[in-house]
């Protein structure tokens, strides 16, 4: 009986000291940043105290200094050829995505007819991300 009771407090014990280690930790998903100034900081600008577009000066520097920030993550002139080639990867998917929606039968062409010119507006969509990759 002894031995048990003193099973029981060592269970009992172990299973504090996991809460106590576990309680204050902040489980998140995947690869996420804490960086959320930029939507504040453009709605702050734009709907600040002068009204909406008020600070249109304000509102301009903060854009540019956003498009800064993503030139220098991006690196476009160094992994240009990178870029382009998964361009080019997502092109010819969609082309098969377009062929495989034409060559499987539908009940509804009407639904199959949608389908391809989502995938239409996706390669436009495509060709004007690679336009800008070539411009950089």
């Amino acid at each position: 009986m002894k031995k048990e009771l003193m099973n029981l407090f060592l269970f009992i014990g172990v299973c504090f000291v996991f809460y106590l280690l576990f309680r204050n930790f902040n489980y998140k998903e995947g690869l996420t940043t804490e960086d959320t100034t930029t939507t504040t900081t453009i709605t702050d600008t734009v709907i600040g105290n002068n009204g909406i577009a008020g600070n249109a000066a304000s509102f301009g520097a903060t854009i540019k200094e956003q498009n800064i920030k993503f030139q220098d993550q991006f690196l476009i002139s160094k992994y240009r050829s990178d870029y382009e080639a998964v361009i080019l990867d997502l092109d010819e998917l969609v082309d098969n995505l377009m062929l495989k929606t034409i060559l499987i039968p539908s009940k509804n062409p009407e639904e199959t007819l949608k389908k391809i010119a989502e995938l239409n507006q996706a390669k436009g969509a495509l060709n004007s991300i690679m336009r800008f990759v070539d411009k950089k």
